[in-house]
């Protein structure tokens, strides 16, 4: 018999799916010179969808034939890439108007986008989840080749889809052999359905492999990791940003939605694969980044080493381990918007600030900003007392607690390593001299919000319970 959905537990993505349409139909019946109107429209548009999920918070169940779950992870992660992608416009506004990239098509593949991320956060089946992986991915597709007059952002996007079609390929394979040896798609029946079977689980490790490829390719994760430096690279600054941020999000929600919840019952099988993904990804991320002399570059194999401590958590398969993995994602999304944030702000016309030697002498010139790039760099490099310090020990203690010593020791070789090219950054600001006058042309309201971001980092080093705590309670 049929049931009528339960609209109000989805009722942010309703609203987000409501603000996407208006703004296409806005988009395709005004000309350019109302791009501001469009940019205001989708900052509102996303306030409107974070105060619903405030509005909302703490109501638990399933719709949709439940194919849909709102639980404490989905509010928090909804509520932080709604609250991340507002940051990320405001950052990209002075960048975008300045290129001419203020184009309608940014701001309603940045909505979509941020709808596919919502739907794969909420994802209680295997078909919600790929339809909102879907969604995700064709709309930052679309966003690293905006710039059309770009050679390099062309090769970025063709890179991007070619692999991203095959990751999905791979996930479609692995999730159609798990429907036909378990008979169901919604993950609570396969995680039944696993716990209570006892026969041969060889169709099922064989899923498991394509499985983890596409969340290693989503995530970047060595060695799936071949399209991430080159986007990075290629991809205008603010797509860049903003594929760096709230996309990690969603990713981890793959990961604990897929193993975390549907297949635990398999995780003597996924540990093997995610231990070597997370070694490989710490080993090689840290150190091909001390080569790089181009900032993005160096930022996007930061980002895979960073990958490969998330995955510590995970792995594990501890309650533990998932919440330290959760605080880790969200400190990190705060420091590589900070450090993005920073690249943009002394971009200009004519000027894409994304050398390292663009940054000589920044504290003579600007002191306050230089400040803020090296409290990010520290945060990034896990020094002490900053937040990145606290993500990084959480995930090491559980990787510890759960009896793996050795990888929790490269664990730790690892970070003293990438601590190097984070130093070497501050030491172009502080200790070379410019070659030119750097000048700043960003907005206000960007250099408030790129302050206060910082200061949270800060803030979250000094004071980190609260946000602990959260996270534990989620998975505890």
């Amino acid at each position: 018999m049929f049931q009528v959905p339960d609209m109000q537990l989805a009722l942010p993505e309703m609203l987000m799916l409501a603000i996407s349409c208006f703004l296409l139909l806005f988009v395709a019946f005004t000309s350019n010179k109302k791009m501001e109107w469009v940019h205001r429209f989708a900052i509102l548009g996303l306030f409107v969808t974070i105060l619903s999920i405030v509005l909302s918070w703490g109501q638990t169940g399933q719709t949709f034939s439940s194919t849909y779950i709102k639980d404490p992870l989905s509010d928090l992660l909804k509520l932080s890439i709604c609250l991340l992608n507002v940051i990320v416009l405001i950052y990209s506004y002075s960048y975008l108007k300045a290129r001419q990239l203020m184009q309608g098509e940014f701001y309603v593949l940045a909505m979509f986008a941020t709808l596919g991320m919502m739907i794969m956060v909420s994802a209680a089946h295997f078909i919600t989840l790929y339809l909102g992986l879907e969604l995700m991915s064709l709309c930052l597709y679309a966003l690293v080749a905006m710039q059309r007059d770009s050679v390099l952002a062309t090769e970025a996007a063709m890179k991007y889809f070619i692999l991203g079609a095959i990751a999905s390929g791979m996930l479609l394979y692995g999730m159609s052999i798990i429907y036909g040896v378990t008979g169901s798609l919604a993950l609570v029946d396969i995680a039944t359905y696993i716990h209570s079977s006892s026969g041969d689980e060889t169709l099922l490790s064989f899923a498991l492999v394509f499985i983890v490829i596409a969340i290693g390719f989503k995530f970047g994760a060595v060695p799936f990791h071949m399209w991430l430096p080159d986007v990075y690279q290629g991809a205008p600054t603010a797509m860049t940003l903003f594929l760096a941020s709230a996309p990690k999000l969603a990713a981890f929600a793959l990961l604990i939605r897929l193993l975390g919840e549907g297949l635990i019952d398999l995780h003597g099988y996924w540990q093997q694969m995610l231990i070597a993904m997370a070694v490989l990804s710490m080993i090689i991320g840290n150190v091909v980044a001390i080569a790089q002399s181009n900032l993005k570059r160096m930022l996007a194999y930061s980002t895979i080493s960073h990958v490969g401590f998330l995955l510590l958590g995970v792995l594990t398969g501890s309650d533990q381990g998932f919440a330290a993995s959760l605080f880790y994602i969200l400190i990190y999304t705060l420091m590589v918007l900070g450090a993005f944030g920073v690249i943009l702000l002394l971009s200009k016309q004519g000027f894409e600030a994304e050398y390292i030697d663009d940054f000589k002498g920044l504290s003579s010139q600007h002191p306050w900003f230089a400040l803020l790039m090296l409290i990010l760099m520290f945060s990034m490099a896990g020094i002490p007392p900053l937040a990145g310090f606290y993500a990084k020990l959480l995930v090491i203690k559980s990787v510890i607690d759960a009896d793996l010593f050795a990888v929790a020791i490269i664990a730790v070789m690892a970070s003293v390593v990438g601590a190097f090219y984070y130093l070497r950054i501050i030491k172009v600001m502080f200790f070379d001299q410019a070659e030119k006058a750097i000048t700043i042309e960003a907005s206000l309201m960007m250099k408030v919000i790129l302050s206060l971001n910082t200061f949270l980092v800060l803030a979250l080093g000094i004071f980190p319970g609260f946000l602990m705590s959260m996270s534990s309670r989620i998975f505890l």
